[in-house]
């Protein structure tokens, strides 16, 4: 859910170039992109390093 993601928090998202073989990438959040407070393939954001992807893990 959107409410559960903060700015800056680190986040293992998968690209969308990754969405087949499930690849994982981690790194802070910078934006949150999805403006619905859900979305069933998880929420899309914006890492610091401007990687963009939909969030899989938050890790605390």
């Amino acid at each position: 859910m959107r409410t559960q993601i903060k700015i800056g928090q680190t986040v293992s998202i998968v690209l969308k170039k990754d969405q087949r073989t499930g690849v994982l990438t981690q790194g802070a959040v910078k934006n949150i992109l999805t403006k619905s407070s859900f979305h069933p393939h998880g929420i899309k954001v914006r890492l610091e390093n401007g990687l963009v992807g939909r969030v899989k893990v938050i890790h605390d």
